[in-house]
């Protein structure tokens, strides 16, 4: 399928977002001019999704945006979106996103968004700057292997930042190590363990080793967009930056850092890192 075909099957379900009847795989494969089979085929290697999996997450990414927006009630906003009931919906949305719709809107917190597929995505690249970091002790709370915004979703709509603190406002870190036997990333969330001046109870200490780390601070976005800018930015990292500058990463923790209240859409990314030809 060429991207042409792909493009206009895209601007037709964005048109036609609200509207189950007109989005059927059948429909869809009319509209690109191919058969089903290939029409499948060709939308899943292009997207990474069936038709069925990025109608439902642009729906969802809709519903959200709007759920701070427009004084509608969650109920409504599912029904016009295609889901036949709120409680439908409401499992979708905590299978996509990990927390209730109820919890984001107490906590208007930045949820990974689905925007349309776009071939020509623009990406501001993040400054970067290499720097001797000190060690500290994060109190952490471990999610295991949880997907790491749904793990951020839970920790804000909890408050868990202004628990573990006792009110003052922080910064937050997430933590991840490679778990060597599992082959998984672990994933922590906490402050700096000189803050916690609150409620500790389930969490643990992690301890941020001294040495040289890459620093990356992503460019400022919006609370939509928030999420994917700091995908693309380890993706660019990983793919782009370490390779094309000559580090590796140590088997250490990595971070990433923000303020949620702070509503400035920019995160620090701290890698610990190696020379090449030092690593042993």
């Amino acid at each position: 399928m060429s991207k042409e075909h792909i493009k206009r099957v895209l601007e037709y379900i964005e048109v036609h977002l609200t509207d189950d009847s007109l989005l059927d795989n059948a429909t869809l494969a009319a509209i690109a001019g191919y058969s089903k089979f290939h029409f499948l085929r060709s939308f899943r290697d292009t997207t990474k999704l069936t038709p069925a999996d990025y109608i439902r997450k642009r729906r969802i990414t809709e519903i959200v945006k709007r759920i701070g927006e427009d004084e509608a009630f969650i109920s409504d906003l599912a029904f016009k979106y295609g889901f036949n009931s709120k409680e439908n919906f409401t499992r979708a949305f905590k299978k996509e996103h990990g927390i209730l719709p109820s919890g984001f809107k107490t906590a208007n917190c930045s949820l990974r968004l689905f925007e349309p597929f776009d071939f020509n995505v623009e990406f501001e690249l993040p400054s970067v700057s290499i720097c001797y970091l000190e060690g500290f002790d994060l109190v952490a709370y471990s999610f295991g292997t949880e997907f790491a915004p749904n793990c951020w979703n839970i920790y804000n709509s909890e408050r868990r930042s202004l628990k573990l603190s006792g009110g003052k406002i922080v910064e937050d870190y997430g933590a991840m190590r490679l778990n060597s036997a599992k082959k998984q990333l672990e994933y922590y969330i906490g402050i700096d363990a000189r803050n916690a001046d609150g409620n500790t109870e389930n969490t643990t200490i992690l301890t941020i080793n001294s040495g040289l780390y890459a620093v990356f601070k992503t460019a400022p976005s919006s609370r939509d967009g928030f999420v994917d800018t700091i995908r693309k930015t380890w993706d660019w990292i990983g793919n782009f930056w370490l390779p094309a500058n000559g580090y590796k990463r140590k088997n250490d923790f990595e971070l990433e850092c923000y303020t949620e209240s702070s509503r400035t859409y920019s995160e620090t990314i701290f890698i610990p890192i190696t020379k090449e030809k030092d690593k042993q």
